[in-house]
């Protein structure tokens, strides 16, 4: 969310009132998760040396911070998840295409396997990841030791399926896929079967997140790929402007998308999902 930095903010969708939960000046904090109990949250901060982004995780209020990942100079973690049990956090380094994971007291940090935008299931079994096929990228399942890898999706694209994400029960899967030059929300089986587009909004829509009841999704949408453009890149996040990724809800059928409206000004221009809690 934006105040000038970009912290990890707890905000009531009705209300607007927001808290702001890392409170660090000067950093950049990104990628957030909540643990399954609802009260700890992890996200990614570069506090430390400015470049390199590791996890940390903080009571819900923002108390009790904790560094739990160790990372080489200039690494970028980014979309941790917990295990429905909360005994593990999966997360992902941008500069390898890595998949690590790590226990919640930072402990037994491990590298797991190769794979980008990786989600790890509920009962911690499976991954959903992006991986490049036979020309471009599609979504892929694998188990959690990175054996059984399968492409679920046929359909391959230039920035493929991006951030897939699990539902709570471990049925289905949504995420983004290119379609033309935008990209909308698609959700299927684990298996890849039943394969339905969601959202129809003819724009940029990604970074999918279900609700822990796997009524609603959450998702976040731009006018625009800037990241096809380094320089035009970099001028957007240095802008910091709070209205390019707006916040917007859809039943999981994509019935009745609309815009959180009090997320509509406020929010960083990274992929962070917004994430219910």
């Amino acid at each position: 969310m934006r105040t000038g930095d970009t912290e990890i903010f707890a905000v009531n969708p009705v209300t607007g009132d927001a808290f702001n939960i890392t409170k660090s000046p000067g950093s950049e904090e990104r990628y957030p998760a909540c643990h399954p109990n609802g009260k700890q949250v992890i996200f990614t901060s570069n506090r430390e040396d400015g470049k390199t982004y590791n996890y940390y995780i903080a009571n819900a209020d923002g108390s009790k911070l904790k560094k739990i990942t160790t990372l080489p100079a200039g690494s970028v973690a980014y979309w941790g998840a917990f295990t429905a049990d909360g005994k593990w956090i999966y997360f992902n380094e941008g500069n390898t295409s890595k998949i690590f994971r790590v226990k919640p007291d930072g402990s037994q940090q491990e590298e797991v396997t190769d794979g980008r935008d990786a989600n790890i299931s509920p009962d911690g079994k499976k991954i959903v990841f992006t991986q490049k096929g036979k020309k471009d990228w599609g979504v892929w399942i694998m188990d959690s030791d990175g054996k059984n890898r399968k492409q679920i999706i046929p359909n391959e694209s230039e920035i493929g399926g991006i951030a897939p994400v699990w539902s709570p029960d471990g049925k289905r899967v949504a995420f983004s896929m290119q379609v033309s030059e935008i990209a909308e929300i698609f959700s299927c089986n684990a298996d890849g079967s039943d394969l339905r587009q969601l959202t129809d909004l003819k724009q940029i829509s990604s970074s999918p997140a279900y609700s822990p009841d796997g009524k609603f999704i959450t998702f976040r949408v731009t006018n625009e790929a800037y990241w096809r453009d380094a320089k035009k890149m970099k001028l957007i996040y240095d802008e910091k402007a709070g209205d390019k990724r707006p916040v917007w809800i859809m039943n999981t059928d994509g019935s009745n998308a609309k815009i959180v409206e009090v997320l509509h000004y406020q929010c960083a221009m990274d992929g962070s999902r917004a994430v219910v809690f």
